[in-house]
């Protein structure tokens, strides 16, 4: 498991890389930045794509070196903002695929890692601050194809705060989505469970001792926030369409992060 996180504030350009183990955050000039269209940017030496990765991180800290290439990604129906896009908001999510193949190889402070096989994420963030509290939930190992994103967070609006959600579940190539805008209710929010339900939908998440490595993340335009991210904790989804319980499964491989 790895997760890569480039990005750029107002004190400069960075890419975070959080393995099982730990976390790294590798600071870099911000002209160092250069973005060439949505979702693909380059930081230095290393590039991130639609397609895939090119890693060339060496410090005395982080050695991360080698190529990846990304096939037949899943993309989402529209904005997973909807609506939510056209105001105002410190933070806009976006989905680029909920699900794809992975190829290629890594070398990773000197131990080489083969991700072909495996499958990837890809989302991304907008914006001057993460919302003062949320809780977010991704994870695509399971037993058969199947990919769900689930964030409940406080949202600053209009001079008041609502706790609003977005979430999508693919599952056999068919897209369900819950979200506030469709009229989605926050049932349970908490570091062990959220549980969401909208018309005939219902969605539970449960986690075991989710835990997590410090990371980075902005609060008014500045990457001075400590947050917490586990990328390999186990979680138990549970979804539910009309009476009946489409699917109930377990991964050990779930990220989480809880604020």
């Amino acid at each position: 498991m790895l997760a890569l996180i480039p990005g750029r504030a107002n004190g400069g350009a960075f890419i975070q890389v959080v393995t099982a183990e730990r976390a790294y955050n590798i600071p870099y000039d911000l002209d160092a930045y250069q973005k060439s269209g949505f979702a693909e940017v380059q930081i230095g030496n290393s590039r991130f794509l639609r397609s895939g990765a090119e890693l060339n991180i060496q410090t005395e800290r982080l050695f991360l070196t080698g190529s990846l290439q990304y096939h037949n990604p899943t993309p989402i129906a529209y904005d997973i903002m909807g609506p939510f896009r056209y105001l105002p908001m410190e933070c806009r999510h976006s989905v680029v695929s909920m699900d794809h193949e992975l190829e290629g190889e890594l070398m990773l402070n000197g131990k080489a890692i083969d991700f072909t096989g495996g499958r990837g994420y890809i989302e991304g963030d907008r914006g001057r601050s993460f919302p003062d509290r949320y809780v977010w939930v991704q994870c695509n190992c399971f037993d058969e194809p199947c990919s769900v994103m689930a964030s409940v967070a406080r949202i600053p609006f209009a001079g008041m705060r609502f706790w609003g959600c977005i979430c999508i579940v693919f599952w056999r190539g068919k897209e369900h989505r819950l979200a506030t805008y469709k009229g989605a209710r926050v049932l349970a929010r908490s570091g062990e469970r959220i549980a969401l339900a909208q018309g005939k939908y219902r969605l539970e998440i449960t986690l075991k001792s989710p835990g997590g490595h410090p990371l980075f993340a902005p609060d008014k335009g500045d990457m001075t926030r400590i947050i917490h991210e586990s990328s390999n904790c186990e979680a138990r989804f549970r979804f539910f369409i009309g009476k009946k319980e489409a699917f109930d499964k377990t991964s050990r491989h779930a990220s989480f992060e809880y604020v």
